[in-house]
């Protein structure tokens, strides 16, 4: 056999030369390579699991009561301990179609800030103007002057209101920067999805990238996320605070990356303290459709209410102890650490709140 074989390599080589061999021998080699689906970003996908009659019961009891409640929920995802127990699309939802992501988007800005950090290209204190000298006003205010990467992130940079967008074709970050500051940067907040946008591009400033390109291959392809597409200002900036489309389970993928501080397959893809830091309630908050200087008057309390518990950097303290990426519409990233839970929403309704609440009547009581 050793004989006919050495017959067989003179004859070749002698035919079609050492390269050709040496090309031959590789190919054998890599198609006798086995894929491995843990590494291969393209097709990673969350390990399932069969659910228990608990939680199969408690879904029954969530779907029926969403119905009766007229919530419009597109799709459902529970993980617990990194493997998915339970998934469904309903209404429209489909598992292979993105979904717009609203200002779940902002969570994945934030990731890209905490990125940037990493890599020593930014840091929490830099000085907003200090990345747009051509987009200043005249006479910039001192609050303005004051306002910092952490002050975006927190969404105080002391607004009374909500900057808005200026007319088509205007700078979207010129309009942010002309916008009144009535307060000390840090000590007010106030919801700032163009705040979130200021983040987005300061991004593409220090790294020459759009966030969706500056994640793929340190975030998005890690974690077989294929094609994801971002909205993008006149400007050609990623919007930042909304305009991403994701499918339910790259979504899942995020919570359970921030859920395991950062880390996936053995391998830190954010940095650990800053997704510490981000999921924790740096600052406090409301809704934004209530002033912060009327919280008490509105009636909610962290007894009864999600969005009085505090906001990180572009993340949402939940009641149970758990954080969310939060988007108009019903669409969420609900991180439980007391349980190892992800729970993933997409929905097209109203009531928010109320579509919390399923989750903490049926879905957490029945996680082991």
């Amino acid at each position: 056999m050793t004989r006919r074989l050495d017959d067989f390599l003179k004859r070749f080589v002698s035919r079609y030369g050492l390269i050709a061999l040496l090309a031959l021998c590789s190919l054998n080699v890599a198609a006798q390579e086995p894929s491995n689906p843990a590494t291969d970003a393209k097709t990673t996908s969350i390990e399932r699991a069969e659910p228990d009659e608990a939680l199969s019961a408690a879904m029954e009891k969530y779907l029926q009561s969403a119905k009766d409640k007229k919530l419009n929920i597109q799709s459902v995802m529970v993980l617990q301990h990194g493997k998915v127990l339970y998934e469904k699309w309903l209404n429209g939802g489909e598992p292979q179609t993105p979904h717009v992501l609203n200002s779940v988007s902002k969570t994945f800005t934030s990731a890209a800030v905490g990125l940037a950090i990493g890599e020593g290209l930014l840091s929490l204190d830099d000085k907003v103007i200090s990345f747009f000298p051509d987009d200043l006003p005249d006479s910039p205010s001192e609050n303005l002057k004051k306002v910092t990467v952490r002050n975006l992130l927190t969404m105080n940079s002391g607004h009374d209101s909500e900057p808005k967008r200026g007319k088509d074709g205007e700078s979207w970050a010129k309009s942010f920067l002309a916008w009144p500051i009535e307060h000390e940067p840090g000590t007010y907040y106030c919801y700032n999805s163009l705040g979130t946008y200021m983040l987005s591009a300061i991004v593409q400033k220090v790294t020459g990238q759009k966030v969706v390109d500056y994640l793929q291959p340190r975030l998005f392809d890690p974690l077989g996320v294929e094609a994801p597409r971002w909205e993008e200002s006149p400007q050609g900036i990623n919007c930042g605070g909304w305009g991403l489309y994701l499918k339910t389970e790259d979504l899942a993928k995020m919570g359970q990356l921030l859920l395991q501080g950062g880390k996936w397959n053995g391998k830190q893809i954010l940095p650990a303290e800053y997704v510490a830091e981000a999921t924790r309630a740096q600052v406090p908050c409301q809704p934004s459709w209530i002033r912060a200087d009327r919280i008490a008057e509105s009636g909610l309390t962290p007894e009864n209410s999600d969005w009085v518990l505090g906001y990180g950097y572009q993340v949402w303290r939940c009641r149970h102890n758990a954080y969310r990426a939060d988007g108009a519409g019903g669409q969420y990233i609900i991180v439980i650490p007391d349980k190892d839970a992800v729970v993933i929403n997409t929905a097209s309704l109203q009531d928010m709140q109320a579509e919390l609440n399923l989750v903490w009547d049926y879905i957490l009581p029945a996680l082991k």
